[in-house]
């Protein structure tokens, strides 16, 4: 049926919609960094306003039509994300630290998600938050309490110019490192809430394919892909290179899919592989203009599906959401921060280190979500997550500044 005008009204409000999210996107980012705060704050914020409990332009119920396509745009800019981090993995710099930054990120993994999930099981929350079994959610909120967010991490050792340091090399090589064990913790969760059964071998064969795939297909793509892409670059047509690369991070992510693992694993892994390519820099400027208009989709969905009745402190419904919200950002930094304690027998800043871990940033909102959309968070549980989500993320970057100003660095050629 076509409007006054004579386009269908469906796509007249996706338009509207869309530029809405896009404009507030932007000019929220804007603030936030001129106020000192990681830009993903500003969007996810902004999703907020624009969401389901206050402005209510984003779609969010399920009986929309709109809703089903904001999703879609989000689920291609959530793989944009991955597949630009791993276009930033340098596998010859973690190897230099590849020892001690996996210590680091080994135990920056084990600790919060252990933390995360006894506390799920003991009897100090609310129970009913929760939309699947304890055994279930308890995986999910400790696999959430693992996320560590190199962007915002990165920018803090940038503007303090302390990349150089082997504080900065050790947080930065570990929380690639956690970021793909993340990965595989999410793919095999992502497996239990598709209906896996909650087994010790049902638990190993969903790690031995998330794990698998990302080696045989990062192993296989670097054989391939110099060639393939050398190949594509000398062609004439205009921006062959950018539909190549972005046809590339769709297709293995949805052969990651296919095979059994989460799709996220396999954007990061065609990240990986392309940057392993001679095209790797012109692949990211290429980039750079498709990830500003789908990622924010992303992280403003994430925000819209956030009803903040949640978090009012004078609703004695809103008790629980904010005190296991409390509760989860003070398990969130403490895990991190025993991770600056795994290399004993070497001298650095451990406390910089640990901290240097802590910020959840997007990456505790790409778990954040996927736990929602799975059918494993209530909107209250998710309302608590996002509450830890925001306090790591504003808090880290604050108390890493005061650690390296208390104790100093060690500085490495």
């Amino acid at each position: 049926m076509l409007g006054a005008g004579g386009a269908n009204p469906q796509a007249v409000r996706f338009f509207t919609v869309f530029a809405l999210m896009l404009l507030a996107g932007k000019f929220s980012s804007e603030l936030f960094e001129r106020l000192g705060q990681p830009a993903v704050l500003g969007e996810l914020l902004a999703g907020i306003l624009l969401g389901a409990s206050v402005l209510r332009v984003i779609p969010t119920a399920p009986d929309d039509p709109l809703t089903r396509v904001i999703d879609l745009l989000a689920d291609v800019g959530l793989s944009v994300l991955l597949f630009e981090i791993g276009l930033e993995t340098n596998l010859k710099a973690m190897a230099r630290v590849v020892g001690p930054a996996t210590l680091v990120a080994l135990v920056g993994v084990a600790v919060p998600f252990g933390l995360g999930y006894v506390y799920w099981l003991s009897p100090l929350h609310a129970r009913e938050l929760a939309l699947s079994d304890p055994l279930t959610t308890a995986i999910f909120v400790g696999a959430t309490l693992t996320a560590t967010s190199v962007g915002i991490t990165a920018r803090v050792l940038a503007d303090l110019d302390a990349l150089h340091t082997l504080e900065a090399r050790l947080v930065l090589g570990a929380a690639v490192i956690d970021d793909v064990l993340g990965l595989v913790i999410l793919g095999v969760a992502s497996g239990l809430a598709a209906g896996s059964a909650i087994t010790a071998l049902g638990v190993a064969r969903a790690l031995l394919i998330a794990v698998g795939f990302l080696v045989l297909a990062v192993a296989a793509g670097l054989l391939v892909a110099p060639r393939l892409f050398g190949f594509i670059n000398g062609m004439r047509v205009r921006g062959v290179l950018l539909a190549s690369a972005f046809a590339f991070l769709l297709l293995l992510g949805a052969l990651a899919d296919r095979a059994g693992s989460a799709m996220i694993i396999g954007s990061f892994a065609a990240g990986v592989i392309l940057a392993g390519t001679n095209q790797v820099k012109a692949i990211e400027e290429g980039m750079k203009p498709v990830a500003d208009i789908f990622t924010p989709v992303f992280f403003l969905s994430v925000g819209a599906a956030m009803d903040v009745r949640a978090w009012n402190p004078f609703a004695p419904a809103s008790r629980d959401v904010l005190v296991i919200g409390g509760a989860l950002a003070l398990l969130a930094v403490v895990g991190k921060l025993a991770s600056g304690w795994a290399v004993p027998w070497r001298r650095y800043n451990r406390w910089a280190v640990g901290l240097g871990m802590a910020p959840r940033g997007e990456v505790g909102l790409i778990f954040a979500r996927i736990g929602l959309t799975a059918g494993i968070f209530a909107p209250d549980l998710y309302g608590a997550i996002l509450l830890m989500v925001i306090a790591t993320t504003i808090a880290a970057p604050m108390l890493l500044s005061w650690a390296l100003a208390r104790w100093g660095t060690v500085v490495e050629a």
